[in-house]
């Protein structure tokens, strides 16, 4: 049975990508040997980092505009750290949209003084904190994109002359911006991009070397720069398949194709959502996320039938976060519409006959 894969990451990849990097595991481009098993330093892999980092700066809109593109490990957590290490000297503000803006708040302060901006904790993150103030004085203003787990997202983003800092580890490729208004962005692979294992990080050049301290080698963007983002050995496989990823995006017509269609998937779901009583939405509707729409059921007798309708038809990934509840149905660049349409006629049937 087909699988409708909602999983909140790692999460569904397009089945082309997947074949090529099964093949290429097997043998790379017919020359004999595994992806996994090459030199990292063998002209077959850093022509695929050049192209993955070359593809990153294409997408965005940001080719010859003095930013570089990293493959780096650690997952958007070590960023948290990293980025604060690389641009914190006095102090930096931060918006506090949910669990992983928190996280980032809690490793920076091991750095320097950090500033809540704005928070939405007070209702649980269910929303986005608008018409507040930046301070003049921030090193960088830092901002989660998206929000998995409460289902929130930044549809505007603050005209300030502070640096903008932004993580998009769970929305990053998925809709049109002016990409040149950040500084620095960071994104975890496990989402839009390909199997965990590498972050992608976007760093305007002129921002780095500004920090009194010294960097730990590792932790310097100006190194892993400098050394074209082969520092030191990257996770192949994972740079190899996001390269695939982004290719495969490319070539369905970038990000404005795959904006239009995830905005018809949100649509399709929380178009649902607000018509159906037994169902109600978690986030704000001017904040609610194109990638993740969680939701409740408000009827708990009708929940185990719904789950079990759900699994029937193949729906995997949709339970909601422990700290939201309910449901969570995401929707990366990958998932197809019609999955999206699976599970709104099981929440539609479930209307008529319950």
């Amino acid at each position: 049975m087909k699988k409708h894969n909602f999983s909140a990451g790692p999460c569904i990849l397009p089945q082309e990508v997947m074949q090529k990097a099964a093949e290429a595991v097997v043998e790379l481009d017919g020359i004999g040997l595994s992806l996994i098993e090459i030199s990292h330093r063998s002209k077959e892999f850093v022509g695929i980092m050049e192209k993955a980092r070359s593809l990153a700066l294409e997408l965005l809109g940001l080719e010859g505009k003095g930013y570089q593109a990293l493959f780096l490990q650690g997952g958007a957590s070590m960023q948290f750290l990293m980025s604060a290490y690389n641009l914190l000297e006095k102090k930096a503000g931060y918006i506090n949209t949910g669990t992983w803006s928190l996280k980032a708040i809690k490793e920076a302060r091991l750095v320097g003084e950090i500033i809540e901006v704005a928070s939405s904790q007070d209702q649980n993150f269910n929303y986005i904190p608008k018409g507040y103030s930046i301070p003049n004085d921030l090193d960088y203003l830092h901002l989660t994109s998206n929000n998995t787990i409460f289902g929130t997202q930044l549809k505007e983003f603050p005209k300030t002359n502070v640096p903008l800092v932004c993580d998009m580890s769970s929305d990053i490729f998925s809709r049109q911006l002016d990409f040149s208004k950040f500084d620095l962005i960071y994104a975890g692979a496990q989402k839009n991009m390909g199997p965990a294992g590498t972050t992608l990080v976007v760093v305007k050049e002129d921002i780095l070397g500004k920090v009194s301290r010294k960097v730990p080698s590792m932790l310097d963007y100006a190194v892993h720069a400098g050394k074209d983002s082969m520092f030191n050995t990257p996770p192949v496989f994972a740079v190899y398949v996001s390269m695939l990823t982004m290719q495969w995006l490319k070539d369905l017509g970038g990000i404005a194709a795959i904006e239009e269609i995830n905005e018809r998937k949100a649509n399709l779901i929380y178009s649902e959502i607000e018509l159906n009583p037994i169902f109600s939405g978690f986030a704000a509707k001017e904040d609610r996320s194109i990638m993740n729409a969680t939701f409740n059921i408000t009827d708990d007798s009708l929940k185990e039938i719904f789950d079990e309708k759900c699994k029937e038809a193949g729906i995997n990934g949709l339970n909601g976060h422990r700290s939201v509840g309910g449901y969570r149905a995401s929707m990366y660049n990958a998932l197809p519409l019609e999955s999206v349409g699976v599970l709104v006629d099981i929440m539609s049937d479930l209307e008529k006959k319950g």
